[in-house]
């Protein structure tokens, strides 16, 4: 059975590890036969949220307007949602973590979701991304019946591209196909 596949990329930089391992994973899905959007989200306007409240005590949609009000719908939508980011300091890229706080005006919708992870980090230990997946999983554990499906881990990459090299290309390809 054919899945909407939904890829959010929190890569600041098109072409990068974490982007790249986005792109082998899409590259699986399709082979696959499943429907494949991925977003990058540096692309997006996404303003941070400023905890207003009026989106979920009044049921509304964010007074912001800006692009979330495209991605909340398709989050909805999808089957699989693939949440890849870059790992800084032991934690995710702000554009993912801005994007995951807006999601609260609908958040409860967002439900039944299949959930893959992907890391890009300098760090050679799993551990060490431990950290990152607990924020990822502190997300999940608020989507009423979300599913921790796999993780694709880029370890000991830094420079853009340097994950081409990497085992874990071949991964997402498979957690692609696999979906």
């Amino acid at each position: 059975m054919s899945k909407k596949v939904l890829i959010l990329s929190g890569s600041p930089r098109k072409g990068g590890n974490s982007d790249l391992l986005c792109d082998e994973f899409m590259r699986g899905a399709q082979e696959a036969g499943n429907s494949v959007e991925k977003i990058f989200i540096q692309d997006c306007k996404i303003n941070y949220c400023s905890a207003c409240g009026v989106c979920y005590m009044q049921k509304t949609d964010c007074v912001h307007g800006d692009d979330m009000a495209e991605i909340i719908p398709q989050m909805i939508d999808a089957d699989v949602i693939v949440m890849a980011t870059p790992v800084y300091f032991y934690a995710m890229s702000g554009q993912m973590k801005v994007l995951i706080d807006r999601t609260i005006s609908r958040f409860l919708e967002i439900k039944d979701k299949d959930m893959y992870f992907i890391l890009a980090a300098h760090a050679n230990d799993r551990e060490s991304m431990e950290k990152v997946l607990a924020g990822f999983r502190g997300y999940m554990a608020c989507l009423p019946n979300a599913k921790e499906q796999g993780i694709v881990y880029g370890l000991g990459v830094f420079g853009a591209g340097e994950v081409e090299r990497s085992p874990a290309m071949e991964e997402a390809r498979e957690m692609g196909r696999a979906v």
